[in-house]
């Protein structure tokens, strides 16, 4: 043996030939003492060296690239980072492996074979309805080996349990929504798994993170970091992020290897769309007060040389506000001016028109604040989705909208991702943050294939001069 690998809190701890396991020593090095221990191996990726060990350590993510570095430098490697019989315990392997019914269309075929071919790891950017859950189902069939599926709801971890449950013959763990259970195929919220990896770090070949650009976050970064499992798999509609935090994903899971669009797919394996922009006018005393209110913003923000070139722009302006009054000033008007253009009188009267004109459709309104879900529920009597909405109340409405009890639904934000909404086939914006990836996510909602061919149709609802319809005319 030339080198041992093990797992250790979050650590791959590389010890070389003739260093003990934690005991004192320079191994292999010079009389004095003071050389590096690992002097005689190849440059490991991420590993540093602790003379007074005679060890190497790095962060278990680097594990793949640490084992392929030794192998096409021909060192003998005695692995006990995944070691089968202590990882799989009371929870059971996978002796029997994995079957599955999925047949996989031909561009999900593609998608995984462009995953398997960049060696079992990478981004998959398919638009929602696309069947990535079939695909990730479908590699871990193909791979055979414990694996552990990250979703950011618990909404999602639901659903994940009962697909893995219906699709495999084996016990489904499930970290979060109160319980903490390991099994050879595990699903764990995005916080579970943050709490969990140092000590699961080991137990799992394959993870899946669902709505992957989630990973992005400063704290769940660290979910993939500690993990040692070579096999990665993301999942995503939308890739990039605005703050650029992507390329950090890329580099703790894998670059995007296949990607494909909502038009890519419309008319074949989703339904064909329309969206329809509608332009509203501000009421008098609106125009005045969001005038008033932006002009104070972009005052302050032209004086100061703030650009918004940048994801940390915003961020450089909240600091600021923490010690500086006209910051401060800017940052509320600001606020101020967005809840008037989002919020305005005449988007209310424009949505009943489109529900009177869609009253035999299926309806998902969403809005950007929950004041105005509140109120656009009780003028119209739909049943509203918030994030103060009970699981189980959210359940039932689903499920009521889901047999046809309910033709139409408002939501502010909580259906955007992480839910499986029931087919729809219009969907109505009134206010958003804007972004490309809340858009898509929206329009994904009503976009899976409908009887005949049935165009579905996304009303965007903007308020006119506004920043929104500037947001909305870049995007288009």
């Amino acid at each position: 043996m030339d080198v041992r690998l093990t797992y250790e809190d979050g650590t791959i701890r590389v010890v070389p030939r003739g260093a003990g396991d934690g005991a004192s020593g320079t191994g292999d090095g010079d009389a004095d003492g003071e050389s590096d221990p690992l002097a005689s191996l190849p440059p490991l990726p991420g590993v540093e060296s602790d003379p007074r060990s005679g060890t190497g350590r790095a962060p278990a993510y680097r594990y793949a690239a640490i084992r392929r570095a030794l192998e096409v430098a021909g060192v003998n490697v005695e692995d006990r980072v995944l070691d089968a019989s202590d990882r799989a315990g009371a929870e059971g392997g996978l002796d029997g492996g994995l079957s599955t019914d999925y047949d996989l269309r031909e561009y999900q075929r593609e998608a995984l074979d462009a995953w398997r071919d960049a060696g079992d790891r990478g981004v998959l950017e398919l638009p929602t309805g696309a069947g990535k859950t079939v695909i990730a189902i479908r590699a871990m069939v193909e791979l055979g080996v414990p694996t552990l599926v990250v979703v950011p709801t618990v909404d999602l971890l639901d659903q994940w349990q009962r697909e893995l449950e219906t699709e495999f013959d084996v016990p489904i763990g499930r970290f979060g929504g109160g319980e903490q259970r390991r099994e050879a195929i595990t699903v764990s919220t995005y916080d579970s798994a943050y709490l969990k990896a140092e000590g699961v770090g080991d137990a799992f070949e394959l993870v899946v993170f669902d709505e992957v650009h989630h990973l992005g976050g400063e704290g769940y970064r660290d979910v993939a970091r500690l993990l040692a499992a070579p096999a990665r798999l993301g999942l995503t509609a939308t890739f990039e992020r605005p703050d650029g935090a992507h390329e950090t994903v890329a580099e703790l899971i894998g670059d995007r290897v296949y990607a494909l669009d909502v038009d890519d797919l419309a008319g074949d394996h989703l339904a064909p769309y329309d969206i329809r922009r509608i332009e509203v006018e501000l009421t008098p005393d609106e125009r005045e007060r969001y005038d008033e209110k932006q002009g104070t913003f972009v005052e302050y923000v032209r004086d100061a040389g703030i650009t918004f070139t940048s994801g940390s722009d915003y961020q450089e302006l909240v600091k600021r506000s923490g010690n500086d009054p006209a910051a401060r000033e800017a940052l509320l008007a600001k606020n101020e001016a967005r809840e008037i253009m989002m919020n305005a009188r005449r988007k209310v009267d424009r949505l009943e028109s489109i529900l009177d004109r869609h009253r035999d459709d299926r309806v998902i309104v969403f809005t950007a604040h929950t004041d105005l879900v509140y109120r656009l529920s009780e003028r119209f009597l739909l049943p509203a989705i918030t994030a103060e909405t009970g699981a189980k109340e959210r359940r039932e409405i689903l499920e009521r909208f889901r047999e046809g009890t309910y033709g139409r639904v408002v939501a502010a934000n909580v259906l955007d991702e992480g839910v499986d909404v029931p087919d729809a086939n219009v969907a109505v914006v009134l206010s958003g943050s804007g972004s490309e990836r809340e858009f898509t996510q929206r329009l994904g909602r009503v976009l899976r294939p409908k009887e005949d061919g049935e165009r579905a149709i996304l009303y965007e609802v903007v308020s006119a001069e506004t920043a929104e319809e500037r947001v909305a005319s870049r995007r288009r």
